[in-house]
């Protein structure tokens, strides 16, 4: 991680992980600079590390996504399957059950297992906490996964979140925010900052003798159940390509809603398919 004391659009200093930056861009309120990122060499003048990236400055910022999360201090217990029912969240079995932000109920499809879960703490600037569900092949290598991350803002910043550039689509009673990319060589960038969180969910994934596959496409869905825009849902959902894919991949990434739309509502489809959100 690096400071450039420049608060230029591109002359931040980088973080890493859990929210790949796609190239699009959300207001933010704030009083520094601070970029979470997903690959690198990904747009111009940018290198991104992980999934999320975020510039935060004075006044108006943008967030540019992809997944920057490092092991923080819990604001839920564990139990036996990770969580515990007097939590905020717990889970049991294949379904999250969350009593605010949103009030909801999150389940995935059968063949999914519960990886585990995690709290992230963010840079200092927000927390989050982690579900991972996942579904191999006899290799041990993840052919499908979803990451549900629950965020929000810290009281020593007044950031807000700001996705309205990027389509929306429903999933039960809730409105997201998306977008769909493709991704090379999608292991080795989640390791590149060890301290990301990114490289957090790879750390739990192996602690299943588990690993991410090479080619890889990823679709982010985002809610904001809040009116302060200061808590949000993030959804990633992860799907392997065969290396002989006919789906357009290459280094820096590639907006699939752009190149190939077809191949993006595709994958949208799988994500939405594989997910029920019942609000409570």
């Amino acid at each position: 991680m690096r400071t450039i004391k420049t608060y230029s659009k591109r002359a931040p200093f980088y973080n890493a992980f859990m929210r790949i930056s796609y190239g699009w861009r959300a207001n933010l309120t704030g009083t520094f600079t601070i970029y979470r990122a997903y690959l690198s060499g990904m747009g111009e003048d940018y290198e991104m590390h992980s999934m999320k990236r975020r510039v935060l400055s004075s006044g108006s910022a943008m967030v540019v996504a992809a997944t920057a999360l490092v092991l923080g201090v819990a604001m839920f217990a564990y139990g036996g399957d990770g969580t515990s029912a007097d939590a905020v969240r717990h889970i049991k079995g294949r379904t999250i059950f969350s009593e605010a932000s949103p009030k909801a109920e999150l389940s995935v499809q059968k063949g999914f297992r519960f990886i585990g879960t995690q709290q992230v703490n963010l840079y200092g600037n927000a927390e989050a906490e982690q579900y991972l569900f996942a579904r191999s092949g006899p290799d041990n290598i993840v052919e499908r996964f979803y990451l549900m991350q629950f965020e929000h803002f810290l009281p020593t910043n007044n950031l807000t979140y700001n996705y309205d550039s990027m389509r929306t689509t429903q999933i039960g009673n809730l409105q997201f925010n998306c977008d769909v990319r493709s991704w090379p060589d999608f292991a080795a960038v989640l390791t590149e900052d060890p301290a990301s969180d990114g490289a957090a969910m790879e750390r739990l994934l192996a602690k299943r003798h588990l690993s991410f596959p090479h080619n890889a496409v990823l679709v982010r869905m985002f809610h904001l159940p809040s009116a302060d825009h200061r808590t949000e849902l993030m959804i990633i959902y992860g799907e392997a390509l065969p290396r002989d894919t006919a789906v357009p991949v290459r280094k820096g990434g590639v907006q699939l809603d752009i190149e190939s739309p077809g191949s993006a509502q595709m994958f949208l489809e799988h994500a939405r398919q594989g997910l029920v959100v019942q609000t409570r």
